[in-house]
């Protein structure tokens, strides 16, 4: 490993609080052409997996009493193909539908913005936000995008409920009172949120044939898009029993679940009126991890604090978009937009487009870290007890990537980077055949896949198997 490699992830490693006399267990293969861009998002993919796999790693030590942690292995190939995940699908030899005609980036009379309407009331607001009908075409929405300024869109877009951002520079964004906000916190935040004594976990088997050191845990996964479920899928892959939690108004994606719903069960409730149904779930959840605006389960006594009194010794696990905190905490996001405030588009952009990152590295990497971080809350709680909080946030992992990472610490050498052909794989079940990607979480004796395959949107009762 060189030595820069280690850097950036011993930053990672650091962040989640972890020993970093465990970092020499990790060993990478790097291979020039991954995840090719201006910004360093090769390193950055690499730092969150091989930060999230030595965590496994560390948990399955820690429950199996092995004496030394299995040794991990992060290669550039599966990194890369893994986190293009969504844009390798196959269902039945069909490519996805990645996003909807409506989001993409936009000229205004100023500038551009970038708009997201994948989901049927985004595309709604947006609409309704400039005044167009239900039905209007790309092209109406262009002319009157190109009579506005970036800011008044995005302004007037946000209080309709919509998603649009304006492209800023890095200076600009710089100057944004969120980013300041942002650059005062931590990658991944970690707090207590009680006194409960240590959790006693069930040792695991060393000689079974897979070591999964999330098994027999049980994760309340209330979270949608991409960062949240890849958190979750990524805990599944370690032997976690995943439900996810979905409103039955707001119905998933159909490929973005295909993609996200591997080893987990997947139900629907309605919070407002099922609220006895979702607290015994609660009752017996050892994880709930949550990918909604910050406070917007709050009135439905899902705040960390909130669920910690009702289930003391619980992590609650939450990623957003802006953050937790700021003149930004209550809006929505995604990465395509984080993308486009942060200055990451501008970057990557050539002769006057804006660009994007060859991967919504953003979302990926912050999945993979805030699944790290509830595997390092896991150990951290098996001796020093007390329920925990976990948080990221993507426009904190996007600073990361542009201003933390340093320059010049990319590798020089290596293999070649063959295509992502070695790390796809097909796998039948009820949604079909599914080319998907296989997992790039790699430890001595972990699991080379999940356990299960995706099963239909909400088609699970609202229990645990």
């Amino acid at each position: 490993m060189h030595s820069a490699v280690m850097t950036d992830i011993s930053v990672a490693w650091t962040a989640l609080g972890g020993d970093p006399a465990l970092l020499p267990r990790v060993t990478t293969v790097e291979r020039p052409g991954a995840l090719e861009a201006r910004l360093p998002v090769r390193q950055l993919a690499r730092a969150c997996v091989g930060a999230c796999a030595l965590a496994a790693a560390e948990l399955g030590a820690r429950r199996t009493g092995r004496g030394e942690v299995p040794a991990v292995r992060v290669d550039d190939g599966a990194v890369a193909t893994a986190f293009h995940s969504e844009r390798h699908l196959l269902v039945d030899g069909r490519p996805p539908v990645t996003f909807a005609p409506l989001s993409r980036f936009w000229r205004t009379a100023d500038g551009w913005v970038r708009t997201h309407a994948n989901y049927p009331h985004h595309r709604s607001r947006l609409l309704t936000a400039l005044g167009l009908p239900e039905d209007a075409s790309a092209e109406e929405l262009a002319g009157r995008l190109a009579t506005r300024s970036a800011l008044d869109v995005e302004e007037s877009v946000y209080r309709a409920g919509g998603l649009a951002v304006a492209l800023r520079t890095p200076g600009a964004w710089a100057a944004h009172e969120q980013a300041a906000e942002l650059a005062a916190r931590p990658l991944v935040e970690r707090e207590r949120l009680d006194a409960a004594p240590a959790r006693v976990l069930p040792p695991l088997d060393p000689a079974t044939t897979a070591l999964l050191p999330a098994a027999g845990l049980r994760v309340l996964d209330l979270t949608r898009v991409l960062a949240g479920p890849v958190a979750t899928r990524t805990l599944a892959l370690l032997g976690a029993q995943v439900l996810r939690v979905d409103s039955p108004g707001l119905p998933e994606l159909p490929d973005q679940h295909a993609d996200t719903g591997f080893g987990k069960a997947s139900t629907t409730l309605d919070l407002s009126t099922d609220r006895d149904t979702f607290e015994a779930l609660l009752a017996t959840a050892d994880v709930v991890v949550t990918g909604y605006r910050p406070g917007a389960l709050d009135r439905f006594g899902l705040s960390p604090r909130a669920l910690a009194e009702r289930r003391p010794g619980l992590v609650v696990a939450q990623v957003s978009a802006w953050g937790a905190y700021g003149p930004w905490a209550g809006r929505r996001g995604f990465d395509s937009l984080v993308q486009v405030a942060t200055g990451i588009a501008a970057t990557e952009g050539t002769a006057g487009q804006p660009g994007t990152l060859p991967a919504q590295a953003l979302d990926h990497g912050s999945g993979y870290l805030l699944a790290a971080a509830v595997l390092r809350a896991l150990t951290e709680q098996s001796y020093d007890g007390g329920g925990r909080l976990v948080r990221l946030a993507l426009a904190r992992t996007a600073r990361w990537l542009t201003d933390e990472i340093r320059p010049g610490t990319g590798m020089t050498a290596g293999d070649p980077h063959p295509g992502p052909e070695a790390w796809l794989t097909e796998t039948d079940g009820p949604l079909g055949r599914l080319r998907h990607a296989l997992p790039p979480v790699s430890f001595t004796g972990g699991p080379a896949g999940w356990a299960q395959p995706p099963v239909p949107w909400g088609s699970d009762a609202a229990r645990w198997r």
